[in-house]
């Protein structure tokens, strides 16, 4: 690690908005509160998550936008934004499977999604979720089970909460369907380091069509410092708000890229068509999954 360059960026975005929705999100079965659920404006990259306790607040430049509420284990909401508002979601109902235990060696293992030259940035990157792909290779035949995943951040309170998610592929080359059916919360301790993360007791194994992890920032009060500065020109002071962790990238050349934000997900590829190489450089966050036998 002492050969690596780490740079800090820090964009500090200032968004006029002209209505804050506040509300509470709920199982519809339950009454009982549901913690971390993902909120955006509809097509948007405006975003949020409700807190512990169900509770949430999001700014938008107009009271008629929707809102998409998504999580785990319930069934994706869409409503229209009023000032303080109730949502009920609806649990899904899992057929429940036989649980096979994947018999495993763990006698060996290799770590993939390294780069070379690695140059790490942390910069804030909002509500969105970065996707980063992991190709199947006939060498993971044998090495086939996910063992751990690791994420390089930087974080400033002393524990910040985020989820990762794992995707399928789907047949047009976007992250498909979770390969989970419940959030996936972690911790990530105060400072930059690399968090790693043990995932076995989720049986999953390298689909050979590749798999998408994704990292997800939680607008919440818990990873929220705030920072009041003062324009030197005019004298008004101002509130900045910062959410941590913040996942640190690589910047590399891929084929594309596909960012969740709005409520879905964006693809990006190369525009030129006089450029052979079909290739873009991108801010590819610094993920990593250990396999084992």
């Amino acid at each position: 690690m002492q050969n690596k360059r780490l740079v800090a960026l820090l964009f500090l975005i200032s968004i006029s908005v002209s209505a804050q929705i506040k509300g509470i999100v709920k199982d519809s079965v339950s009454g009982k509160p549901i913690p971390f659920v993902n909120i955006w404006v509809e097509n948007e990259n405006t975003g949020s998550t409700s807190e512990e306790n169900g509770t949430f607040s999001i700014n938008t430049t107009e009271k008629s936008k929707n809102l998409i509420f998504s999580t785990l284990g319930f069934e994706k909401k869409i409503i229209k934004a009023t000032q303080n508002i109730e949502v009920y979601l609806k649990p899904i109902a899992y057929q429940l499977e036989e649980v096979v235990i994947l018999k495993r060696l763990e006698t060996k293992e290799i770590e993939i999604g390294r780069t070379k030259n690695e140059t790490y940035q942390a910069f804030d990157n909002g509500p969105k979720i970065d996707a980063k792909f992991f190709a199947y290779f006939p060498s993971y035949k044998k090495t086939k089970h996910l063992k751990k995943v690791s994420i390089y951040t930087d974080n400033r309170v002393e524990n910040a909460t985020a989820k990762i998610h794992f995707y399928a592929v789907d047949t047009n080359g976007f992250p498909g369907k979770e390969l989970l059916n419940k959030d996936f919360i972690i911790t990530v301790k105060k400072g930059t380091k690399i968090n790693t993360f043990d995932v076995k007791e989720f049986n999953l194994q390298m689909p050979q069509n590749g798999i998408f992890v994704g990292f997800e920032k939680l607008l919440i009060e818990n990873n929220k410092i705030e920072k009041t500065i003062v324009d030197l020109n005019t004298s008004k002071t101002q509130l900045i708000k910062t959410y941590y962790p913040f996942v640190l990238y690589n910047f590399v050349e891929r084929e594309f890229s596909y960012t969740f934000s709005g409520g879905k997900w964006i693809r990006q590829t190369k525009q030129e068509k006089n450029d052979s190489s079909n290739k873009l450089m991108i801010y590819e966050p610094a993920i990593n999954l250990i396999l084992t036998n």
